[in-house]
């Protein structure tokens, strides 16, 4: 059961912030389906920070050099979702698609061309960060406390008076819900709109890095990060875009998702004789059944996905 527990808010976490990056993405009026290729490219900037991160350089510096990795890595990724439909008006859709392949694709081949100048015999797109993922794991008993749990929860708390409390994030939920009002009153449409995109590159960066140190200690970037950036989307979309709702949707999410890692542990699920696969597709079961209940009722921001354009009233 504490097993259940460690797991639920390990990934919970994760989704957190994910979707706390698409919120403020779509509130500014940009939907951003490249969540998954933000968290592929956050991911890979922490990972490579912890294998090229000095020795002895102590738990609190490794930590906050990887964030800032994974942020940057995530923020700049994000940028080519901004100038592709804040500047150039692309469809946000096939942009945000575009940047999950390219994500996954582009990682794998730095990986692979990285571990190939180091051994021309390893071709592979994996990286180890055994010994660096330590520094995010704190033994409580027998449960272990990763720092990333409290990170979720500081990043919640952000959000929530960032948006609700701040001059700043009234001006976003303004962009996202009637820009050409908020443009007429001297808010910079533009501006917002960017703000919003960089700051779920910095969510997604988060996120991305925090998955791949949930429970391995090496991660192959080919493998992506699992349809969590899509699952995140569904987070956002069953939370109504509020950050506590978000919250509350996480966990949900997050305990089915580990439920197909613990399974085993429970006698009585065991003894159904399911195999691991169905557990294993549960969270994205779940997932389908409750957008299809919910959908309908979803209020998103009224402008979102809508390309600005400064001359129409």
């Amino acid at each position: 059961m504490l097993l259940l527990v460690q797991y639920t808010l390990v990934f919970a976490s994760v989704l957190i912030l994910v979707a706390l990056g698409g919120c403020f993405a779509e509130h500014s009026g940009v939907i951003n389906l490249g969540l998954e290729g933000v968290m592929v490219i956050g991911a890979l900037g922490g990972a490579l920070m912890m294998r090229y991160a000095p020795d002895g350089i102590g738990t609190f510096p490794l930590i906050m050099l990887v964030l800032i990795a994974s942020v940057v890595f995530g923020t700049v990724y994000s940028s080519l979702l901004g100038v592709a439909c804040i500047n150039f008006k692309a469809n946000q859709t096939i942009v945000g698609t575009a940047l999950n392949m390219l994500g996954t694709a582009a990682a794998t081949v730095i990986v692979k061309a990285i571990n190939t100048a180091t051994n021309p015999n390893d071709v592979s797109s994996t990286i180890q960060y055994v010994d660096e993922k330590k520094a995010f794991i704190v033994n409580i008993g027998s449960f272990e406390f990763n720092w990333f749990m409290l990170i979720a929860l500081i990043a919640l708390v952000i959000a929530y008076v960032t948006l609700y409390k701040t001059k700043f994030g009234l001006r976003l939920m303004a962009c996202g819900e009637h820009p050409q009002a908020a443009d007429s009153v001297g808010i910079n449409v533009y501006k917002m709109r960017w703000a919003g995109v960089l700051i779920s590159g910095v969510y997604g960066g988060l996120g991305g890095i925090c998955y791949i140190l949930s429970g391995v200690s090496e991660w192959k970037f080919e493998n992506g990060v699992a349809g969590f950036g899509f699952l995140a989307l569904a987070v956002m979309i069953f939370g109504q875009w509020k950050p506590s709702r978000i919250a509350m949707a996480a966990l949900i999410f997050g305990f089915f998702r580990a439920l197909s890692n613990t399974y085993f542990g429970f006698d009585f699920l065991v003894s159904l004789d399911i195999t691991g696969s169905v557990y294993n597709m549960m969270p994205y079961i779940i997932c389908l059944i409750v957008l299809a209940f919910t959908s309908k009722k979803s209020r998103a921001p009224k402008a979102e996905g809508i390309p600005y354009d400064k001359g129409q009233r």
